[in-house]
């Protein structure tokens, strides 16, 4: 399984988490353990490759990540929505963000401009151009502000980057 179709998976999941209110353990051990996965396999491209293997550790800090900081990447989305309301952004728009603003935030070893591009295509394939564009400027904001705030702290030795 590819990286990106694994950030697929895991969008799917923080999108299920959210909107069934299911915690992201269970999500995790329910999907991708037993039957489920495997029926999800015959009708889904993006499961026909069985299961994600060496890419599930990836899935699962993604989802229990974007889990436990919910609340945190909500804010984020609320800051940098431009013309809109973070309670209007559809779940699947919002899943799309929390991922790639978590990859940037938690998970250096992934390229920032990779997450937001992959939440970019990812955002063609699920909504509306008016939506990814929306993504965009959200992602876009977020990435100036917010890693410029990071590097300048760095740079200043006033504060370490935002590792787990």
């Amino acid at each position: 399984m590819t990286r990106s179709a694994a950030r697929e998976l895991a969008m799917r999941v923080v999108f299920a988490v959210s909107e069934g209110g299911l915690t992201a353990q269970w999500a995790l051990e329910n999907i991708f353990g037993g039957e489920y996965y495997a029926t999800l396999a015959e009708e889904d491209p993006v499961c026909a490759g069985g299961p994600p293997g060496e890419q599930l550790p990836y899935i699962r800090r993604v989802v229990e990540g974007v889990y436990e900081r919910s609340e945190e990447l909500e804010g984020y989305i609320g800051r940098y929505s431009v013309d809109r309301r973070s309670k209007r952004v559809s779940r699947v728009a919002a899943a799309i963000i929390k991922t790639a603003m978590f990859e940037v935030l938690y998970m250096p070893d992934i390229p920032n401009a990779a997450a937001i591009n992959e939440a970019l295509e990812l955002g063609k394939r699920y909504e509306a151009a008016e939506t990814v564009a929306f993504i965009n400027g959200v992602l876009g904001g977020f990435s100036r502000t917010e890693l410029a705030a990071e590097r300048t702290a760095e740079s200043e030795g006033q504060g370490e980057a935002r590792v787990e």
